[in-house]
């Protein structure tokens, strides 16, 4: 009777020592699944691999030096839970595939021309107008105020994230046939431009033919004789070696260049609330540093362009923008006179500061 008894004692304590094991299992799966609903997997926090592709160089070009400070910062910053890996010169693809690429997801980032992006969003061309700002200053202006802001706004409908702009500077043209004082010189010349309804409409009034062959196309259509000639920055045209095959060079600041870095609407929204605030931070120093890179190489440049070029001029810029004004309507219809109107009137407004 005794060894009965002492038979269910033993028996029921070895049940209650079960489900004591049991129940702490649970609780421990629990706090695992919390783990990693909380971190992607138990222990552990979600990492994010990204890449970024532009259509230039990377040390020493300011889409490559925005580039270089944006991962340098986002990456630190994060301890490391965001990589990003670089794809300069067209090496993932052409900038506007680059464009598709990102509003599919099938690349992260990209840093395309707002006058690629004025494919998808037409008002990215109205900065392109010619003469619509007339120095560095008042193009930062327009970008870092209210127009500038809208502008971003408008790529949330279009799956991708504006983050910031990246500074090119201003344009000047190139050319192998003669000299540029007045428009009537460039009548007939073979002229390269982005295609941006602005600025293939400014060289069709100027009377030239416009092709718009890719950037990295531009030095063998030089080269070959494909083309007379181009315009672009001049940390653009020395980046693709445009001075080699190129003698003359016309200072005419017609046109204000810039870029967006954009994001993948899927890609930023995936991340929390520090690692948003991180990747926008880190935009922020990308546009200061390419505003850095081309503020001290257009003096370094223009410099060196008195060696490499056969003759440099400074034409009569009025006459050019006298010439340009029917360009204005003409693209009304392309983009919409608002946004004209807009940063027509807050430049206005800044120089009157």
């Amino acid at each position: 009777m005794k060894s009965r008894k002492w038979f269910w004692f033993t028996s029921l304590l070895a049940i209650i020592v079960l489900l004591a094991a049991c129940g702490s299992q649970e609780e421990a799966n629990e706090s695992a699944a919390d783990d990693t609903e909380t971190t992607g997997t138990a222990g552990t926090e979600e990492t994010y691999e990204w890449k970024l592709g532009w259509n230039s160089g990377l040390e020493g070009d300011s889409k490559g030096e925005a580039a270089i400070a944006f991962k340098e910062y986002v990456e630190e910053e994060s301890n490391g839970r965001i990589s990003i890996e670089f794809f300069p010169n067209e090496t993932y693809a052409s900038s506007p595939e680059m464009i598709d690429a990102v509003q599919l997801g099938a690349l992260e980032m990209a840093i395309p021309g707002a006058n690629e992006l004025a494919n998808v969003i037409p008002q990215y061309a109205a900065l392109s107008l010619p003469f619509i700002v007339e120095n560095p200053e008042e193009a930062y202006a327009v970008l870092d105020g209210p127009v500038g802001d809208h502008l971003k706004d408008l790529s949330d409908e279009h799956n991708f994230v504006s983050l910031t702009d990246v500074d090119l500077g201003f344009t000047q043209i190139t050319n192998n046939r003669r000299p540029i004082n007045t428009p009537d010189d460039l009548k007939g010349m073979s002229i390269r431009s982005p295609n941006d309804v602005s600025l293939i409409e400014t060289f069709r009034t100027f009377g030239s033919s416009v092709s718009t062959m890719a950037y990295t196309e531009i030095y063998s259509g030089l080269a070959q004789g494909v083309i007379d000639g181009q315009f672009n920055p001049l940390l653009n045209i020395y980046d693709q070696n445009m001075h080699e095959v190129q003698d003359y060079l016309a200072i005419t600041n017609h046109t204000y260049y810039y870029c967006y870095m954009i994001i993948n609407n899927e890609a930023f929204n995936s991340l929390d609330a520090e690692l948003q605030e991180i990747v926008l931070k880190g935009s922020e120093l990308a546009r200061d540093a390419s505003r850095a890179v081309v503020q001290e190489s257009d003096e370094y440049y223009l410099e060196k362009a008195k060696e490499d070029f056969k003759e440099i001029t400074y034409p009569d810029l009025a006459l050019f923008q006298e010439a340009v004004q029917p360009v204005y309507e003409q693209v009304e219809g392309v983009m919409g006179a608002d946004i004209i109107t807009q940063i027509q009137e807050f430049a206005e407004e800044y120089r009157n500061q």
